[in-house]
């Protein structure tokens, strides 16, 4: 090179004087930042300078650019440049065209920008492409030079309103303003005269009135409103007047309908772009009618090719039928883009090798990949996964497609793909590589020459064994994304690869310890795998990571600490099932990000971390099956996001709350509390404020949509419908509540019938008092209710027989009684929905109801005599004292009602009958914990009680109330040996006291009648030293009359 500079390339010299006008250094690889003493700025006759797509290290622009006085055209088009827009810029008067676009570190404030404005008046084009103007007021542009031809502001964060005089400027072309989201604005609606030709308004809040616009724009060519906000019918009636379009970009609009096929008949369009709508129909052939009911005209024709056509795209439509033969024979076209449709048929045969993108997936398209595609040299990206193609691909396809650089061939299953996976030499500039579920059994051996792949998923596949060595050097220093995941993968060694950002080796069979990725990964899973040893603390420096999935492992280790350090950033935490032990981290720091935090199926200890108060993004919370030893975290509440919560299997305890507590989970859709130590009452003010599992009018509008998001799909377990089911996805409308296996107690809050979204409700297993509330009938889209292995009493309420939905119903070992409703859902209920409830009557029960179930309160002159006969003799002539829904005699009167089997129309006063529907838990004589705290109103019959029978059966028959005893001891026996069938005594009596009862329960004493009555007198004896089973007994005693009488029949032998 000789010292003339002149003859350099990209320099110009003024052929007068010599001095350099025009430097060009675009794309010149230029590197580091240019230095205020750098020789570029001792030309100080440049006129032109151009070092667009270098690389100046996100330095500052100098000072010095400012120098340049007779400057006209100025491009630093992505050239890395940051930091604030230097006011000197704005002294180059003389400037005619600035670009300083796709330079997204730079920011430009207001003063700046005025000033450039002022100064440069004659400014023909302005680009400030991707430009940080997010603090720019938009009237900074109102006196840009009427001379402007050209202003671009793409993508700048521009808000508020746009000036009304910009469309006026006399010579503006081209105005783009797309993709500033907050931008607002009014179009000229009359006498708005410009010779624009280009107008970009996509993704702006401008309102558009488009047959105005039109009306008023004779010049437009070019036209770009997707995502835009129109004024009138859901339907583009305008289009027909459009024939003056080049390029037209219409897409994401919802515009439903017949497609306006029409736009095709326009000899001069290039560009159309009608994708994301909901357009409907077949893709029309030549000269085919195509009839609008929309339509300003009777009908619509393709009446040649389009020959200039260059792009078409349809894509995330509703269009169906095949794809016309006509597509495949435009020479001009370079972009066919009609992914995520209905389109069936086979691929056609392609005439022409102009074709830059074919872009199919997404369809029902079926048949082979044809072997024409060979001739698309210039093709660069080809997707045609998820359709039904089939038949062998032949490597010989690709051997011609040196410049393809995106092929997607994923979820063909009838495609044999193993001719390509043993091929070398061919897709020698592959970038982006899918062939997820292409029952391909290696990794493609053409991968070994691909040095600059930058991301490759092989998932699903058949793919066996280690990874291999010469795999390790693909990409080392491009490859970004790399998934391996659903195959059978044994070991993967170390990670080479030190750009990668996304990692998934999900469900392999991968052995040994944790790989730990490079620096900047985003997202890395190694879950379901058979990896052992620790969490090394290296882990902690993945300080970009923002899902971390370890889950289903055999982790062994305390979890590091350094692991809260991570919650600034971590979004998504997976590792649960492991082995994992020791307390967790408590180091969990003020603006935490963390969305979905998993730990459960481990072995952890202790409390809860009160520092997760800090992650006001939580929406799931999994610690179930460890070891938490703790209250109910009611700090949670303070989550406002939080949507799923499982504690179930751990050993938390406690009450949930008084009736006093405010409980704020408006968010909660799941939450399992069940298999704790938990006790007290359900708190009614819990279920009142649940409000998204309450109905409301949008809960069921739009889409089906899943927790999470496009990288991490949240998964959890329930136990549903008495199973352990893992949802892989979670849908944001599933609601569930299972509060089972606890030792709640009272009844069930009336409030539970407000939560209208519930699929399921679990309470079994704890020992919840009273009927089952009406409201329960409300739940319209539960599937299944589990109230079994409660204390219930009563009827079931005739309003369940409503809940259509109900698949699974439990409610066996209760006390329910009655007949059990008929029709609908219950018709498909069999026995072991009700077992253990010895008063239900019914389908599907073998004990029929009889006419006069529930109806005859005493019997009538017709029922005979021995009807109400015990076995002794003595006959019943007492009226009882008092009844309710649901009375239990301490030993009494219930049991001997089951054991005799007479007379039914007692059953109907114990335990309620058709008449008495209503149950007042206030009536029941309980020992649960909320009894021995509650007192007696003076005004409320808790029910006839045993010490009340004794009393009006002694007034009767003298004597005789000793028989009692007889049926009381059979029953006693079975709560002190076999409480509900469970094998065990009843948890809730006293040992000591267990232990003396028990003693004088031997078998040898049910050979007597005398045995009954002295079990029965030493229960009694027990009574007046304070002790029982049923603490309401023990309340009554409080009755100085009732003692009295109680120590007269304990006496009595």
């Amino acid at each position: 090179m000789g010292t003339d500079c002149c003859g350099w390339d990209g320099v110009t010299c003024d052929t007068m004087t010599g001095h350099v006008i025009a430097v060009d250094l675009s794309c010149s690889r230029l590197q580091g930042p240019i230095h205020p003493n750098s020789t570029l700025f001792s030309l100080r006759h440049l006129q032109r300078l151009n070092l667009a797509w270098n690389d100046f290290n996100d330095s500052a622009i100098s000072s010095e650019f400012g120098g340049f006085v007779n400057m006209t055209h100025l491009n630093l088009t992505e050239s890395f440049v940051a930091g604030n827009f230097p006011s000197e810029i704005s002294h180059l008067s003389k400037l005619v065209s600035l670009d300083l676009s796709s330079n997204y570190m730079m920011r430009i404030e207001t003063p700046s920008l005025k000033r450039l404005v002022q100064n440069l008046t004659h400014l023909t084009k302005l680009v400030l492409d991707d430009v940080n103007m997010s603090s720019v007021s938009p009237n900074s542009f109102m006196n840009l030079s009427s001379s402007l031809t050209s202003l671009s502001l793409y993508y700048c964060g521009l808000k508020g309103r746009f000036p009304d005089n910009i469309f006026h400027l006399p010579n503006l072309q081209l105005l783009d303003v797309r993709y500033n989201y907050n931008l607002t604005g009014s179009l000229p609606t009359y006498n708005w005269s410009t010779p624009l030709k280009s107008l970009h308004l996509s993704e702006t809040g401008f309102p558009i009135n488009v047959p105005n616009l039109i009306s008023n724009l004779k010049s437009l060519k070019e036209l770009y409103l997707s995502n835009c906000n129109f004024i009138g019918s859901s339907y583009p009636t305008f289009l027909p007047n459009l024939t003056q379009i080049t390029s037209l970009d219409l897409s994401y609009s919802n515009f439903g309908g017949q497609c306006p096929w029409s736009l095709l008949n326009n000899a001069g369009l290039t560009y159309l772009d009608l994708s994301g709508n909901n357009f409907i129909g077949q893709l029309p052939n030549l000269s085919t009618k195509v009839s609008s009911s929309n339509s300003s005209s009777n009908s619509q024709s393709v009446s040649q090719i389009p020959s200039n056509l260059v792009q078409l795209w349809l894509s995330d439509n509703l269009l169906n039928g095949t794809i016309p033969s006509w597509l495949y024979d435009i020479p001009s076209l370079q972009y066919l883009i009609l992914a995520n449709n209905q389109l069936t048929g086979h691929i056609g045969e392609f005439l022409h090798n102009s074709l830059v993108a074919l872009w199919l997936n997404n369809n029902k398209l079926h048949g082979p990949l044809p072997l024409s595609i060979s001739k698309l040299v210039s093709l660069r990206y080809l997707g045609v996964s998820f359709n039904n193609l089939s038949g062998n691909v032949e490597s010989k396809i690709f051997f011609r497609l040196k410049n393809l650089s995106s092929l997607y061939m994923s979820n063909n299953p009838l495609l044999s793909l193993s001719s390509l996976t043993f091929a070398t030499n061919i897709l020698p500039n592959i970038f982006h590589l899918q062939l997820s579920s292409s029952n391909i059994t290696e990794i493609p051996l053409f991968l070994r020459t691909s040095k600059n792949i930058r991301s490759l998923d092989l998932s699903k596949n058949q793919i066996k064994g280690n990874i291999p060595k010469w795999f390790l050097e693909v990409g080392k220093d491009s490859l970004y994304n790399l998934n391996l995941s659903y195959n059978f993968l044994t070991s993967v060694g170390h990670l080479p690869w030190k750009n990668l950002e996304y990692l998934d080796f999900r469900s392999n069979l991968l052995q040994g310890s944790l790989p730990v990725p490079p620096l900047g990964i985003f997202f890395f899973s190694i879950s379901r795998n058979n990896i052992t040893g620790q969490i090394p603390s290296s882990i902690c420096n993945l300080s970009l990571v923002n899902y971390l999935d370890l889950s289903y492992n055999h982790l062994n280790n305390v979890m590091p600490s350094c692991l809260g350090n991570l919650s600034n950033h971590l979004i998504d935490l997976d590792l649960q099932s492991n082995n994992l032990h020791g307390t967790i981290p408590t180091t969990i720091a003020k603006g935490c990000y963390l969305r979905s935090l998993k730990l459960n199926d481990n072995q952890l200890e202790g409390p809860l971390p009160q520092s997760l108060v800090h992650c006001r993004k939580l929406e799931v919370l999994d610690f179930g099956n460890n070891k938490i030893n703790s209250t109910f975290p009611h700090w949670l509440e303070t989550l406002p996001e939080l949507r799923v919560l499982i504690l179930r299997l751990n050993n938390f305890h406690g009450t949930l709350g008084n009736p006093k507590t405010k409980f704020s989970f408006p968010n909660l859709r799941i939450v399992d509390l069940s298999h704790n130590e938990f006790h007290g009452h359900l708190p009614t003010n819990l279920f009142k404020y649940l409000k998204a599992m309450m109905m409301n009018v949008s809960a069921n509008k739009g889409e089906l949509k899943y927790m999470g998001d496009n990288y991490y799909q949240d998964s959890v377990i329930v136990v549903m419908k008495g199973f352990f089911i893992e949802f892989e996805k979670i849908q944001s409308l599933f609601t569930t509540i299972d509060f089972s296996n606890n030792n709640f107690e009272g009844e069930i809050p009336k409030t539970i019938g407000e939560l209208q979204l519930l699929k399921g409700l679990n309470f079994s297993h704890n020992n919840l008092t009273g009927c089952m509330p009406p409201s329960l009938g409300k739940l319209t889209n539960l599937e299944w209710l589990d109230l079994s292995s409660n204390k219930l009493i009563g009827e079931i309420p005739i309003q369940l027989a409503d809940l259509t939905s109900l698949e699974v119903l439990n409610l066996s070992e209760n006390y329910l009684f009655g007949q059990i409703p008929q029709g609908k859902q219950f018709n498909t209920f069999m026995n072991d929905s009700y077992n253990g409830n010895q008063g239900l009557c019914g389908f599907p029960m073998t004990k029929a109801c009889g006419n006069d179930e529930g109806q005859q309160l005493f019997p009538s002159s017709t029922t005979q005599e021995d009807d109400f006969k015990f076995e002794n003799g003595f006959n019943w002539k007492v009226v009882l004292l008092g009844y309710s829904c649901g009375f239990i005699f301490g030993l009494g009167l219930g049991y001997l009602v089951f054991s005799s089997g007479k007379p039914e129309w007692l059953v109907n006063i114990v335990y309620g009958g058709r008449h008495n529907k209503g149950c007042d838990a206030s009536v029941l004589l309980d020992d649960s914990n909320g009894y021995k705290n509650h007192s007696i109103p003076n005004h409320t019959l808790r029910g006839v009680n045993k010490v009340d029978f004794i009393e009006e059966l002694e007034k009767a028959w003298p004597g005789d109330a000793h028989n009692i005893g007889k049926i009381g001891y059979k029953f006693i026996q079975k709560r002190l040996s076999d409480f509900k069938g469970s094998g065990w005594p009843d948890p809730t009596i006293a040992l000591d006291f267990l232990a003396e009862m028990r003693m004088r329960s031997k078998t040898a004493f049910l050979s007597s009648i005398s045995s009954g009555a002295g079990f029965d007198t030493l229960y009694y004896q027990s009574f007046l030293r304070g002790r029982g089973l049923v603490f309401a007994d023990q309340q009554l005693m409080a009755n100085e009359k009732t003692v009295r009488l109680v120590r007269v029949y304990a006496s009595d032998d």
